[in-house]
């Protein structure tokens, strides 16, 4: 099995903390959005993953790409870094990985997090997982028929067609197929807005014969900027308390409470302030006389005399004394 990450976008809805940090790479709970997502798939697979290939941008640079390498090494299969060099679609990000593309393949895009308690049938030729959702028009879905299986792919349908919504997780018995139905969009320059896009190549194969089925995950959550980020926040913390160690041994609490669940990482500081529920603070964040709540504060930051709710504060910011709901990037000063 191989698993394929396509993570090159810019991450603009989530500025600006992608401004200096990738979106995929921003921290959930403790970890960065895309090894949550790596280790929920690792565990869905009922067999070895031998390779975990993350599509990038070519400026996301050496720490970044050590870093994922490193990821894939925990999990016990090789990682291996591509490059999408112009964002032109899902189906141009996959074919950038086209070495990876053999196989039994599994691919999902690093701006989502599933719930995962399934495992894959490795024996269907492919699979599109999907959530229900109340207005379809919005996302792209799938239309069954009575077997079970999907009969065809709708964009945004205008009049009701079905409420299962993809969610851009797949899985393709056969990864050389999948590779000769994308190369043939690029070839023939089939696009949809100017983008080359995977649900093409599926409509392609269907009409082929190939027998697509649906999963559905039990919760789908979204990543996509920094209201959505902090609710999945807020609930891969109550799904994991109690699974993971998410308080650092190394932690210095003084005078304070802390209303789990919560993320602590070493040597965070926490000094006569009430912290939590729901709040992340990622490794040497300090907290002095403040009550915080429903927050991602990242790594070396410095708050103090605030009360801060449904907030997601970068690297290295030292904010103080202003209370209210902010988004802050990378070392920025308030005081």
């Amino acid at each position: 099995m191989n698993i394929i990450i396509p993570m090159a976008g810019m991450g603009k809805r989530m500025r600006p903390h992608t401004l200096t940090t990738a979106k995929p790479l921003v921290p959930i709970a403790g970890k960065p959005i895309v090894q949550r997502l790596v280790e929920d798939m690792v565990a869905t697979c009922n067999e070895k993953v031998d390779e975990i290939a993350f599509v990038i941008g070519p400026n996301f640079g050496k720490n970044v790409e050590e870093h994922l390498c490193k990821v894939a090494e925990q999990l016990g299969a090789k990682g291996k870094i591509c490059y999408q060099e112009t964002p032109l679609g899902t189906a141009h990000a996959i074919l950038c990985a086209a070495e990876s593309l053999k196989g039994n393949v599994f691919i999902a895009f690093a701006d989502t997090l599933f719930k995962a308690t399934f495992t894959i049938d490795t024996q269907k030729e492919a699979i599109v997982w999907t959530q229900r959702v109340e207005d379809p028009t919005q996302f792209g879905v799938v239309k069954l028929n009575d077997k079970g299986e999907i009969e065809a792919f709708v964009e945004k349908p205008k009049t009701f067609v079905s409420d299962l919504a993809i969610i851009g997780v797949y899985y393709f018995r056969d990864g050389e197929k999948l590779r000769m139905e994308l190369q043939r969009l690029i070839d023939e320059d089939i696009k949809q807005k100017g983008e080359y896009q995977i649900t093409d190549a599926m409509d392609h194969m269907l009409n082929k014969g190939v027998k697509f089925y649906t999963g559905q995950v039990e919760e789908w959550l979204d990543c996509g900027n920094k209201d959505a980020t902090i609710y999945t926040n807020q609930r891969i913390l109550e799904i994991k308390n109690g699974k993971e160690q998410l308080i650092s041994a190394s932690v210095t609490i003084e005078n304070s409470v802390i209303l789990e669940p919560c993320y602590l990482g070493e040597n965070v500081v926490v000094k006569n302030s009430v912290v939590g529920p729901h709040v992340s603070l990622e490794s040497g964040a300090q907290i002095y006389d403040s009550r915080i709540k429903n927050s991602i504060i990242q790594s070396d930051t410095v708050v103090k005399n605030v009360q801060l709710e449904n907030s997601l504060l970068g690297k290295n910011v030292n904010y103080s004394e202003k209370p209210g709901e902010l988004s802050l990037g990378d070392f920025s000063t308030i005081i």
